[in-house]
C-alpha cells in the first residue's frame, strides 16, 4: 500500500516507537524476544493465494452459544459464509489450566496440553468435523497458538520442568506479574523449542487447519517463529498472524500483524484526544515502516478489547460504524469480533460463561456489504494486491474525512461524518465529475461538482 500525499511527514524516529511497544509489553519482566528489530523492506513471506483478498472473523467458541461446543457453532457456518466471512480464527482450543485458575472457567490462554481440545468444547472429531464444514464452506481456519506461556499444570511442568522458566529458588515464574494464571516458557531450550513446533504440526496434520493466530508473539524470539513458519510450510502453506506490531516479525515468519496503533488512534480520536488529521500521518509512518506486501489487520474490537476496555458503543459511541467503515476499507485486513454482527453493545466476561445476545443480527447486513467489498474489489485487497491510499480533502475539514483506494481502474471511495450535524460536503482536491455506486444502496451517483450531503454520525462507501 502506497500513501499518495507528498506533503505528510514520513515516518519519524521509528526506533522511537519500537522502543514504546519493548517498554509497554516487557517492562515489567525479561524479555525473550530479539533485540529492537529494524523496519524492513522486503518480505519474505510467501502469502497463501486465498489470502490475499481474505478477510478474518474471530471466534469465541465459549460465548458463542448456550452450548458453547464446536457442534452448536458448526450451525452458524453457512450464516457466516452468506456474510462473507473467508478466514475463520479461533480462540484458544486447548484444555485450561486449572492450578490458580482466575475465575471458574479460567482464561482460554492457559493451556494445559497442546495437543488436545479443551472437553468443554468437545472431542477431537468435532473439531475435526468443523474444520472440514468450514473447509466446504469455502473457509479458512487458524487457531489460536499460545508459545510464550503454559498453565501451571500443563503436562510440560512434570515431564520437562527445564523447559521453563524459574526464579532464584527454583520455582516457576509468570512471564508477568498479572498473569498469575500462567508460567514462562525458556526458550533458550532447544527441546522445548522442537516440542513447540511439533506441536504446531500436529494440528495441520491432524485435522488440516491453514495456520496459526500467535497470542503475544512478541515475546516469543524471532528466530523461534521463522524456523516454524518454514516447517509448517513444508507440509502445505499456512496462514500465520502475529500478535505484533513488530515489523521484524514479517521479514520471514508471518502473513500479518497487528495494526494496533490504529486502534489506539481511532479511540483516541473518539475521546477528543486526537484529531482525524493524525490518520494522514499515521498512513504515511506505515508506508515508511513496513515492507509493501506486510499484511496489516485492522479492526475496531476483538476479544481482548472488548473484555477489558468497553463495548463498540463505549468505545465509539455514535460514530462506531464510521469507524468500522474506516477499519475495513483504509488498509490491511479487516477483522470482526464475534457478535459484532448484532452489537455487541457490552462486554463479554473473560473468565466465566456469558453467551452472546444476538439480537436478530442487526448489523449483518452492515458487515456483510463491508466484507463482500473487501473481497471482490481488488483497491481493497491486501498487501501488494491493493490499491493506493489517496486522501481526499474537503471543505468543512472539521469531523470529515474522505479518501479513495485505487487499483488500476478500480476505486473506493469513502466519505465519514463524524459530526453532530448533518454536513454539506464539496470536494476540494476532486477532478472531473465522475459516476460511482454506493454499495449500501446499489443507486448510482455522480462524484464531483455538488456537495455531498452526509447526515450526522453517517456514511457514504462508493464504488466505481
Amino acid at each position: 500500500m502506497k500513501f499518495n500525499n507528498q506533503l505528510l511527514l514520513k515516518r519519524i524516529l521509528t526506533g522511537a516507537l519500537l522502543l514504546f511497544f519493548s517498554i509497554g509489553f516487557w517492562g515489567c519482566t525479561k524479555s525473550k524476544a530479539d533485540k529492537l528489530p529494524q523496519p524492513h523492506k522486503v518480505s519474505n513471506v510467501k502469502h497463501p493465494e486465498w489470502a490475499r483478498n481474505a478477510n478474518i472473523y474471530e471466534v469465541n467458541i465459549r460465548q458463542y452459544t448456550p452450548e458453547g461446543t464446536f457442534k452448536a457453532f458448526q450451525k452458524q457456518l453457512p450464516r457466516l459464509k452468506k456474510m462473507g466471512v473467508k478466514i475463520l480464527w479461533l480462540m484458544p482450543i486447548n484444555p485450561i489450566g486449572e492450578k490458580n485458575r482466575k475465575g471458574p472457567l479460567g482464561s482460554y490462554y492457559s493451556v494445559k496440553n497442546y495437543k488436545a481440545v479443551n472437553p468443554n468444547y468437545g472431542t477431537m472429531q468435532d473439531f475435526k468435523d468443523l474444520v472440514k464444514a468450514a473447509h466446504d464452506q469455502g473457509m479458512k481456519v487458524i487457531i489460536d497458538w499460545v508459545a510464550n506461556h503454559t498453565s501451571w499444570d500443563n503436562v510440560w511442568t512434570k515431564e520437562h520442568p527445564d523447559w521453563y522458566n524459574h526464579d532464584k529458588n527454583g520455582n516457576f515464574v509468570p512471564p508477568v506479574k498479572d498473569w498469575s494464571d500462567v508460567i514462562d516458557l525458556n526458550y533458550d531450550n532447544k527441546q522445548m523449542r522442537n516440542a513447540m513446533i511439533d506441536a504446531m504440526k500436529y494440528w495441520i496434520n491432524e485435522a488440516n487447519i491453514d495456520g496459526y493466530r500467535c497470542d503475544y508473539a512478541m515475546g516469543v524470539p524471532n528466530d523461534f517463529w521463522d524456523r516454524a513458519r518454514k516447517e509448517l510450510d513444508q507440509i502445505k502453506p499456512v496462514f500465520m498472524l502475529a500478535e505484533s506490531e513488530l515489523p521484524s516479525q514479517q521479514k520471514d515468519a508471518f502473513d500479518m500483524t497487528y495494526a494496533w496503533q490504529f486502534h489506539h488512534l481511532i479511540t483516541a480520536i473518539h475521546k477528543g484526544k486526537k484529531s482525524l488529521s493524525d490518520i494522514d500521518t499515521y498512513m504515511a509512518e506505515e508506508d515508511t515502516e513496513f515492507a509493501p506486501n506486510d499484511y496489516r489487520m485492522y479492526f475496531t474490537t476483538n476479544h481482548d478489547e472488548n473484555s477489558w476496555q468497553g463495548s463498540d458503543t463505549d468505545m465509539f459511541g455514535k460514530n462506531f460504524q464510521n469507524f468500522a467503515v474506516l477499519a475495513a476499507t483504509i488498509d490491511g485486513m479487516p477483522l470482526v469480533y464475534s457478535g459484532q454482527e448484532s452489537g455487541l453493545d457490552y462486554q463479554l466476561a473473560f473468565f466465566k460463561k456469558d453467551t452472546i445476545r444476538w439480537d436478530h443480527y442487526k448489523y449483518q447486513k452492515f458487515y456483510s456489504t463491508l466484507l463482500h467489498l473487501n473481497t471482490n474489489n481488488p483497491a481493497l485487497w491486501n498487501g501488494k494486491a491493493g490499491g493506493d491510499f489517496q486522501r481526499v480533502k474537503t471543505d468543512p475539514t472539521q469531523k470529515i474525512y474522505a479518501y479513495k483506494r485505487i487499483k488500476g481502474d478500480r476505486e473506493v471511495f469513502v466519505v465519514l461524518n463524524f459530526g453532530d450535524t448533518e454536513q454539506k460536503i464539496s470536494l476540494t482536491n476532486w477532478s472531473d465529475p465522475q459516476e460511482y455506486t454506493n454499495v449500501f444502496t446499489n443507486k448510482t451517483m455522480t462524484i464531483g461538482g455538488n456537495p455531498i450531503t452526509v447526515a450526522a454520525h453517517d456514511f457514504y462507501v462508493f464504488e466505481k
